[in-house]
């Protein structure tokens, strides 16, 4: 039994944030629905690169590295019909996830007061930008503009440099996705006790703040405002920081001094002992940087596991998902994805639970692919399933359906 079977989640989201919430909850054991438009449905599903003939609506790399082990309804949230099944649905499930701005699901008729009312158990959790309420509710943004705004992009970066973007989206999943996982959870374990449920407000913007927890802890003690490249643990300490080596670069994290301390030994420098703590720029770290120059990363590799200095080399993707660190805790696994020839590789799964483990529940469904069967399972004829499809409600799987991500 996986862990969190018997939950079942609709997931009205697009894209990034709510599509990895999502693949938490489905990788241990959640039933998740996506309720997609009967046009083009999540965008992400256009987004290149895509697998050489896949089904025309299930071929972006990026779709299916989102939405393994889900289903696919289509509903016209716009058509009264379409709004009335997603009530009869809402009536069947634990969980509804979107991602719309505020107030768009109001305006439809189908936001949180309204579908409580049909289910007084449900879990709403709404991810945005800038949460339900607040001065910047109904702006647009994206996981940089949310970086940006709390602080975190320009504390990311050397000193006399330029903010520096993240190769990983913080706060798209980060500030959102994981705290809306959490928060599902928390909300469904007080559910449990309670009886009912409630919505969970997710901004990505606070969620990304959140992660400056121990940076703004000292800045509320100390009164002294942090600068890009003057923390200590991103950049600012000659012990703690990435550094060019002959054919690359590595990373030193000797933080506490017995790490600092081996590695100085370890390089015959015991007169750097006493500097650990000296900033960038100093005649230390010039010291430091000439002699990580005079050795390859391969060299300093085995350095590292004569010397206990946590030294580690900075590998390129291709090589830290062939490497035996990934390899040996299976966060690569192959999936068979119907019309992708050989199958898909994805990332695994991060949480390893001892009893209940997580997994890849099936490839990702094509646009569409379970709506006769969602609305049989509701009592729906396949007469009245054609009549809700010509008036526009809902549709089915559209052989050849093409689109594009910037649409």
């Amino acid at each position: 039994m996986s862990a969190l079977e018997g939950i079942r989640v609709l997931d009205l989201s697009r894209l990034l944030p709510g599509g990895f919430c999502s693949l938490l909850l489905a990788d241990f054991g959640a039933e998740v629905l996506k309720v997609e438009d009967t046009g083009l449905g999540d965008y992400i599903r256009w987004s290149p690169p895509f697998y050489e003939g896949a089904e025309d609506s299930a071929k972006s790399a990026l779709y299916l590295a989102l939405n393994r082990g889900k289903r696919s309804i289509r509903l016209n949230l716009k058509e009264e019909r379409g709004r009335e099944l997603l009530v009869e649905l809402v009536r069947e499930y634990d969980v509804l996830l979107e991602s719309f701005r505020p107030g768009v699901l109001d305006r439809l008729g189908v936001g949180y007061e309204r579908l409580r009312q049909e289910n007084p158990r449900l879990v709403y959790c709404a991810i945005t930008g800038y949460g339900q309420d607040g001065p910047y509710r109904d702006r647009a943004g994206h996981d940089m503009n949310y970086l940006g705004l709390v602080g975190l992009l320009g504390l990311t970066g050397e000193r006399d440099g330029p903010p520096v973007q993240s190769a990983g989206q913080i706060a798209d999943i980060g500030g959102g996705a994981l705290m809306a996982a959490f928060g599902i959870l928390a909300a469904l374990r007080e559910r449990d006790r309670s009886g009912e449920g409630q919505l969970v407000d997710v901004s990505m913007a606070h969620g990304a703040l959140s992660w400056l927890a121990m940076v703004a802890g000292r800045y509320f003690a100390d009164g002294v405002p942090p600068r890009r490249g003057g923390l200590e643990l991103a950049g600012g300490l000659i012990c703690y920081r990435p550094y060019a080596c002959r054919d690359g670069w590595v990373t030193l994290g000797a933080l506490e001094p017995k790490f600092w301390q081996a590695w100085c030994r370890g390089v015959g420098r015991e007169d750097l002992i006493e500097k650990q703590f000296e900033a960038p720029g100093s005649e230390a770290h010039a010291e430091v940087e000439r002699i990580f120059l005079e050795r390859t990363r391969e060299e300093w590799q085995r350095f590292a596991s004569e010397h206990d200095c946590c030294l580690e080399p900075v590998l390129e993707l291709e090589e830290a998902l062939d490497s035996e660190l990934v390899r040996a805790r299976e966060m690569v696994v192959e999936l068979e994805q119907p019309g992708v020839e050989g199958g898909v590789r994805q990332l695994g799964v991060p949480v390893k639970l001892s009893r209940t483990p997580g997994g890849p529940a099936g490839p990702a469904p094509v646009l569409g692919a379970d709506t006769h069967a969602v609305l049989s399972s509701l009592g729906y004829s396949a007469e009245e399933i054609a009549e809700l499809e010509r008036a526009g409600a809902v549709a089915g799987p559209t052989a050849g359906a093409r689109g594009s991500f910037l649409a």
